[in-house]
């Protein structure tokens, strides 16, 4: 069972726990996305050494070694957070790590949406040089930025209660893992 599925339902998880389980969560998110970007930089990293490279506006080559730049400070603020783990789990700062690397998180995100848009202008430029497709790099962008950074602001709670679970329980359901612990209206019927 999960540290998450192991938390009280009414969110009574000790400082320490609640500490561990953003830690874990976090790392678990840099674990998913990391390859991607690590796949994104291997392959801008090759391609200079192809035929067509060359061919590339100055333009285009200079937008090629932004993105490989962006690639590679995503992959440096993406990974710095397992880092910082490893050099510091034990001295009691968890907290200082979880913000630190949120943010680490949040501007490797960034970077790497950058990246995506400067990839998708350099192989439209090399496709169909100097003209409109290579524009849908920057459409990545706009995307990701709206897909990643706006859209988590739409989300809304249902309960304005403090933590998932702590709301009151519709009538009639359990609102306790504990079978002995009732809701009203079933006392009720007793």
């Amino acid at each position: 069972m999960a540290a998450a599925d192991r938390a009280d339902p009414q969110g009574d998880e000790s400082p320490k726990e609640r500490l561990n389980r953003e830690l874990d969560q976090l790392l678990q998110e840099l674990r998913v996305a990391l390859p991607g970007v690590q796949v994104l930089l291997a392959f801008l990293l090759t391609a200079p050494f192809t035929d067509r490279f060359h061919e590339l506006s100055a333009s285009g080559r200079n937008v090629y070694f932004g993105a490989v730049t962006l690639g590679a400070a995503a992959s440096v603020l993406m990974i710095a957070p397992t880092v910082h783990h490893r050099l510091r789990f034990r001295d009691d700062i968890k907290e200082q790590m979880i913000q630190t690397a949120n943010l680490l998180a949040i501007g490797g995100t960034a970077c790497l949406a950058a990246a995506m848009g400067a990839a998708v202008y350099v192989a439209g430029e090399a496709a169909f040089p100097d003209s409109a497709p290579r524009w849908i790099g920057a459409g990545v962008v706009v995307l990701a930025a709206a897909v990643w950074f706006v859209l988590p602001f739409a989300f809304h709670r249902r309960d304005r209660s403090p933590r998932l679970g702590s709301g009151p329980s519709p009538a009639g359901s359990q609102s306790s893992a504990d079978p002995s612990v009732t809701t009203t209206s079933t006392t009720r019927r007793r």
